[in-house]
């Protein structure tokens, strides 16, 4: 009977330690968001200075840090984040993308959601994103970036621009993404 009650101590024992451990993983993964976003958004103004008040005035935006590698079918895939500029409430998220076309390459790009309205990002946390895009051609290497793969693209209610930080891409492919909540680190 002692024993029976030393297993079942050891095993509360191993369960706070294993909850401690994955309450410090989820904070430390928030924490790489959070920075990875704030790398990102410094980029984006630095690159085009009147996103950073269009940023201020909207509702809120998402931040997304992709790395992606493609010849003829391709996939990225990453994490970034949600912020509401009025609760000032952030909600992590996850992307992934596929494509098929005439293309190759391998990067790393990051993503800017600037939101018009409430309603629209709420959607986008709800529910998610799925959207086909296009091809082009970009490169980019440290902070900086050139081609067609950076830009401007307007989706409904929602403003969508994106930075090649590192790598390489051309050709032309369709596209498919899709972006939803991070159940672990919500």
């Amino acid at each position: 009977m002692k024993a029976l009650r030393m297993f079942l101590q050891a095993l509360v024992v191993l369960a706070l330690a294993a909850g401690t451990t994955m309450a410090q993983d989820k904070a430390r993964k928030q924490a790489e968001i959070r920075n990875a976003a704030k790398t990102a958004l410094e980029r984006f103004y630095k690159a085009d200075p009147k996103l950073k008040d269009a940023v201020a005035k909207a509702p809120g935006y998402a931040v997304f840090t992709t790395y992606g590698l493609s010849f003829l079918i391709g996939g990225a895939g990453g994490s970034g984040l949600v912020h509401d500029n009025k609760s000032k409430k952030d909600t992590f998220m996850n992307m992934a993308q596929a494509s098929a076309g005439v293309q190759l390459g391998a990067s790393e790009t990051q993503v800017l959601i600037v939101f018009r309205n409430q309603k629209a990002m709420q959607t986008f946390i709800d529910k998610g994103w799925e959207f086909g895009a296009g091809g082009g051609a970009s490169a980019g290497t440290g902070s900086k970036s050139v081609g067609s793969g950076g830009g401007e693209n307007v989706i409904a209610d929602a403003s969508f621009y994106t930075l090649t930080k590192t790598g390489l891409e051309a050709g032309g492919a369709v596209a498919g993404t899709k972006f939803w909540k991070d159940k672990e680190l919500n």
